[in-house]
């Protein structure tokens, strides 16, 4: 997907219950059966596989961006016409969050398919006043100093995708997003003012292009994945600057025994016109280039790949697995300028705990590691 957000944040769903469920490893077995009753009361699922699953929960979280995090969500997991024979896990998600670096926001994502997958309904809504850290745009911005990014973010994106045949779908998207009362690091900021940097709004449409094989988005074990879009941001439907954003994608989930999972993936994002400074391809985040803080280096154009060997869950235990993961990505001003010295590499591990059985939903407490320092994640569902 586009990782062209200055805020690209993905939901953290987890229950204090989950991050304690550590301590049943070493408890006593009338102590791991109450757990394991009380968390499967906690998250229904005891329901057949057919049925729908409606869940709120209290959640707690932490990532670079965020410190610890607490909040309420709502997860609605369903297939359509409960046949999950035949039709793919779709999930609307709601969420509100604030955090001990006073950013709060509230949260929607849909990725709905319909009946035998004629449509398929990708989409988030933001609200966010989430302070960030800007380091400057280029891929040698320096870590010392960076600036402290102030402001009310607001994102709508949509697709509307109709099946071609098969896995292929094709259709129409629009993304929406105003950064607004924006405090760009106080009276004397340590970086040059960038583009936008007074706020922005920016409202484009364009085609998308998508193959998906893959049964269930949260937790893939074989298939592809595949997006190719275009936006198109203009003043003629409202946007502060007229640019344009071109993304590709492909992802591929190899089964390489019970359990065992090998995937990998590749993405690239290119940036052209008057962008904001908000709108730059970023690199870093809890999906990709994992222990880079989101947006430590952002520029015209930003390319990376990553693997990830999954075991869910080991062979010995039937809740807890782990991952072990490897990427390198790089931003540039074009393709011409892109200089081997300036890749950088990210690597790291995680732990897994199957937290929805029926529906093959894990945790992942992630640590990614650079030569910048090391970062945790704690999330629900894969990072890719």
């Amino acid at each position: 997907m586009s990782k062209n957000m200055i805020f690209n944040y993905r939901l953290l769903v987890v229950s204090p219950l989950i991050l304690l469920s550590s301590l049943s490893l070493t408890a006593q077995s009338d102590t791991s059966s109450w757990f394991n009753r009380t968390l499967n009361r906690f998250t229904h699922d005891d329901l057949p596989p057919d049925r729908p699953r409606f869940l709120a929960y209290p959640t707690l979280g932490f990532s670079p961006e965020t410190s610890l995090e607490v909040g309420v969500a709502g997860s609605l997991l369903f297939h359509a016409k409960n046949d999950y024979l035949k039709n793919r896990l779709s999930e609307i998600t709601a969420f509100g969050f604030f955090t001990l670096r006073s950013q709060y926001g509230f949260l929607l994502d849909n990725a709905v398919y319909t009946d035998q997958d004629h449509w398929l309904l990708l989409g988030k809504l933001r609200f966010q006043r989430f302070p960030l850290l800007y380091y400057g745009i280029g891929p040698d911005a320096p870590e010392e100093d960076p600036v402290v990014v102030d402001g009310n973010y607001i994102l709508l994106r949509q697709r509307v995708l109709r099946q071609i045949q098969g896995n292929l779908f094709a259709g129409l998207q629009t993304d929406v997003q105003n950064l607004g009362r924006v405090d760009f690091g106080g009276d004397q900021p340590s970086r040059p003012l960038p583009e936008g940097s007074g706020g922005s709004t920016s409202v484009a449409f364009g085609p998308s292009v998508v193959y998906d094989s893959r049964p269930n988005m949260l937790n893939t074990r074989e298939g592809w994945f595949a997006e190719v879009s275009w936006l198109h941001y203009s003043h003629v439907w409202g946007s502060d600057y007229a640019f344009d954003v071109f993304s590709a994608e492909l992802r591929r989930y190899h089964q390489m025994r019970a359990g065992q999972v090998f995937a990998w993936q590749i993405t690239g994002n290119a940036v052209q016109g008057n962008a904001p400074f908000n709108m730059l391809s970023l690199m870093g985040s809890e999906m990709m280039m994992r222990g880079y803080y989101t947006g430590r280096y952002r520029d015209r154009q930003y390319y990376a790949a990553q693997a990830e060997y999954r075991w869910l869950p080991f062979p010995f235990s039937k809740r807890f697995g782990a991952t072990t993961f490897l990427s390198a990505g790089a931003v540039t001003p074009s393709i011409q300028a892109l200089r081997a010295q300036q890749v950088r590499v990210a690597g790291g591990a995680g732990i897994r705990y199957l937290i929805f059985p029926k529906k093959d939903i894990f945790v992942r407490f992630d640590v990614g590691f650079t030569r910048e320092g090391a970062s945790f994640y704690i999330f629900t569902g894969e990072a890719f």
